[in-house]
Formats: structure tokens, C-alpha cells, sequence
């Protein structure tokens, strides 16, 4: 009711975390190997999959294409994809059989070239090797990124040229922003703490790489930032920067 989407995230992928450790808890590759266990390793897998099923639903409304492939992959009837279903644990249908699906985010490996032709690309000194292996994002703690992760994520400055309240949403405002030369529409979820009129002419920063979503009938193509503690919202902003700008 909030429309917190980055909370909504934020606490969506709490779970798919606490699924990852429930796999390292149970450890269902040693369980296969076990005749005796196998009660429990169906017990386990099926626990996985409705968490699975709960996931999907959920971050269907920012990914909705993915949502699709995993439900497919799910083989989920159409009725165990909706918000009802997810009210309570145990609504993936027993007996289906799940066969093994591609990656749906499949890991890019970078060929290494020679920048310099004709010359041979000098090994590594073993500190470097031990450094960059050290770093590998495997061997991360949970909850850290890589500078790589970061890179991914592009964030501009933007200028706030129109905004009005969404037609069909008391808590979202439809902002029209500037960014250098290229016109965006972003809707977001802050009519409790802006009016429209004190938004424009503010200069703010935006994901600016986010895949398009729908929110209550109108398009939104990106995210502000803000900071929040409490009960108490802010935008993030810039001075001195033009639109378009990068921020790093």
C-alpha cells in the first residue's frame, strides 16, 4: 500500500538469501546419496521450489519477463501464479516434474585479449593473482558487490521539468525529467513528502538503466534516489552539475 518498491526488493530478495542458506543448511547433493534420506530430500527440494513459487509471484511486477521464464520453468498452473495464491506455504502442486532449464542469468566469462598485437601478454606477477582471487565473487561475504556490480548500475543527473499526481494513485507523482538532451517520465512513490510544484526545477539523480515498468497504467523508465530513516523521506540532489552528468 506504500508503493516502497526498493523495500519491496529489498525484502524480497531477503528471502531468495535465506533460501540460498537453507540449500547449505540441508545440503540435498549429500542427501541423494543417501537411500535412507530420501523422504527428506523430497521434503527439502519441495520447500526450494514453493520458495521459488512465492519469489516469482512477487517480483513479477518489476520483472515481469523473468517472473514468466521461472513459472514456465516451474511448469506452475496459472492459478498458483497469482497473489492469492501466496497467502500461505504449499501451493506448488505435488507430482510435477521439473526438468533441467538453461541459466536464466547465465554467467559471461570476458576473453582476455593482447592489447599490444605481435607481443606476447606478460603473466601476472603471483601477487596480483592472489589479489584478484582474493576478491573473486564467489569468496565475497554475503551482501558485499563487486566494483563490477557497481559499474552496472548507471546513474545520471537529472533535471525535474513537470510533475503532476498519478490520475489513478494517491502515493505516486509522475515526474518528467530532463536527462541531457533525452526526455524521461518516472513514476514514483512520494506524494507524501513532495508536492508537484516543489519538485520541479530540482536537480536529482537517476538509475538510469533500469528496465521500463508499468506502474498503475502509466510507464515509469527509471529511479530516483532518496534517503530515508523513519518516517522521514528526502530526495538526493545535486548542485552545479548539469543534466545529463554522470554520477560516480
Amino acid at each position: 500500500d506504500k508503493l516502497d518498491f526498493s523495500r519491496a526488493l529489498e525484502e524480497i530478495w531477503k528471502l531468495v538469501s535465506r533460501s540460498n542458506k537453507y540449500i547449505d543448511e540441508t545440503q540435498p547433493w549429500v542427501l541423494g546419496k543417501n537411500p535412507e534420506k530420501q523422504a527428506r530430500l523430497a521434503q527439502v527440494m519441495y520447500n526450494l521450489t514453493e520458495s521459488l513459487r512465492i519469489v516469482t509471484v512477487l517480483i513479477s511486477a518489476a520483472m515481469p519477463e523473468t517472473a514468466r521464464k521461472i513459472g514456465e520453468q516451474l511448469k506452475c498452473p496459472a492459478d498458483c501464479l497469482t497473489w492469492d495464491s501466496i497467502q500461505k506455504f504449499g501451493g506448488y502442486p505435488e507430482g510435477l516434474k521439473i526438468e533441467r532449464c538453461d541459466a536464466l542469468f547465465p554467467r559471461i566469462e570476458l576473453e582476455k585479449k593482447v592489447e599490444q598485437p605481435g607481443k606476447e601478454a606478460k603473466a601476472k606477477p603471483e601477487k596480483a593473482k592472489k589479489e584478484n582471487d582474493s576478491a573473486s565473487p564467489e569468496e565475497l561475504p554475503e551482501g558485499l558487490i563487486t566494483i563490477d556490480d557497481f559499474a552496472k548500475v548507471q546513474l545520471r543527473v537529472a533535471e525535474v521539468v513537470a510533475c503532476e499526481p498519478h490520475p489513478d494513485a494517491d502515493r505516486l507523482l509522475v515526474l518528467q525529467l530532463m536527462v541531457g538532451q533525452e526526455k524521461r517520465q518516472v513514476v514514483s512513490g512520494i506524494a507524501k513528502y513532495y508536492a508537484p510544484a516543489d519538485l520541479v526545477g530540482k536537480t536529482v539523480i537517476l538509475v538510469a538503466n533500469l528496465k521500463p515498468v508499468n506502474l498503475r497504467g502509466l510507464e515509469s523508465n527509471g529511479m530516483i534516489l532518496a534517503a530515508t530513516k523513519g518516517k522521514k523521506l528526502s530526495l538526493v540532489t545535486v548542485d552545479g552539475i548539469p543534466s545529463g552528468g554522470k554520477v560516480s
